[in-house]
Order: C-alpha cells, then structure tokens, then sequence
C-alpha cells in the first residue's frame, strides 16, 4: 500500500532533488488527511504555503507529488507522479491561494532549466 504526499520545495530544490534522483529521507512533507480529492486539494495547497515560505519572495512556489510506501523515507525520483508549480515568478505580496500549474515528470528537465536561486 503506497502513500500520497506533497513535497514543498522551490525550483532550486527541485533540481537539486533532480540531479541527487531522490528526495532525502526527513524532508518535510504534507499527508492528505482522506483519499477524497478535497482533502487532497488542502493538502497541496498546505504544501504550496509552505513552499512560499522557502522560496525567495519572487520565486516560485513547487509541490512534489509522490506515492510512497512509507512517508518519511527517502522518496526515488521514480515515485514522483507529478509537480505543480507556479508558472512564473510571483510578485511579492501575491495571493498564497492562487493554484498551481500541473506538471508531467517528464517536464522537470523543462521546469529547472536556468535555475539559479529559485
């Protein structure tokens, strides 16, 4: 049985978690509190608050889905289903309710090219 978690992180983080082709064990994550879309829509967006707080105040906001045998572990990029991010830098004082952009895995290459600091 497999777990769903959203993984707060910033661009930056995604391309580090990219090159390393895991996501370290004990990094923080949010755990939807159902299986029903609702409490999945809260958790990513729980998660999306969270990755605001990491990101620099124009940076993009970026949520990792994965499911997970075990959550806490160190999660292989290869469990990644998906990543939801802003699709541009945000301007600082930007709503933190604004939804997020759904990306494939395969899309990550697209999504970290020219990453500095974000």
């Amino acid at each position: 049985m497999s777990v769903r978690v959203y993984v707060p992180t910033t661009l930056a983080g995604l391309a580090a978690f990219h090159a390393a082709g895991e996501v370290p064990a004990g990094t923080d994550h949010v755990e939807p509190e159902g299986d029903d879309e609702d409490s999945e829509y809260d958790a990513l967006m729980t998660a999306a608050a969270a990755s605001a707080e990491l990101a620099p105040p124009d940076g993009r906001r970026v949520v990792l889905v994965a499911e997970v045998p075990e959550p806490g572990a160190a999660v292989p990029m290869r469990l990644v289903v998906s990543v939801h991010s802003d699709t541009e830098d945000r301007p600082a004082g930007a709503d933190p309710e604004d939804d997020l952009a759904w990306f494939a895995t395969q899309e990550i290459p697209d999504l970290i090219g020219g990453v500095g600091g974000g």
